[in-house]
């Protein structure tokens, strides 16, 4: 176990669950990101727009920085001098399941953080199921891509 990508794994957490609670907070809204990014992309403007950019602005300035300041990427690059590690099963596979992952959230009404981050936080039983089925399909995905397919480290 690398400690200082846990250290940056924790940190990043931490900062997640902050910017839901102040996005709750401030402006009484969720932090769901597929939802925000979904409604930046699909909806009409309803002059709401600056604060689901900004939000997402955020999320991709944050590692951003932490690369600027030395701080790597943590534990997702294969090896030195890599910037990201390669996709189990190739890229093709993963358009493929970012893809799936998309339909997914619009079929399920929201993502790992709106249901896994602030469902479960407001004890939603709706989000306990999404979750719980989001990790069921991780697990039995990861055990295909490992064992059936054999394109997993």
């Amino acid at each position: 176990m690398d400690p200082i990508a846990s250290l940056q794994g924790l940190g990043g957490g931490v900062l997640i669950g902050l910017s839901a609670v102040w996005l709750m907070a401030a402006m009484g809204r969720i932090a769901g990101i597929s939802g925000i990014l979904s409604s930046l992309i699909w909806a009409r403007p309803r002059g709401d727009s600056i604060w689901r950019l900004t939000f997402l602005l955020g999320l991709i300035s944050g590692p951003l920085l932490v690369m600027a300041l030395g701080g790597g990427l943590g534990n997702v690059a294969d090896g030195p001098g890599d910037v990201i590690g390669a996709p189990a099963g190739g890229v093709a596979l993963m358009l493929l399941a970012g893809l799936l992952v998309g339909v997914g959230t619009g079929l399920g009404s929201g993502c790992t953080s709106g249901h896994g981050v602030c469902g479960l936080a407001r004890l939603s039983p709706r989000s306990l199921v999404a979750t719980l089925t989001f990790l069921a399909a991780a697990i039995v995905t990861v055990y295909v891509v490992r064992h059936v397919i054999g394109g997993g480290a």
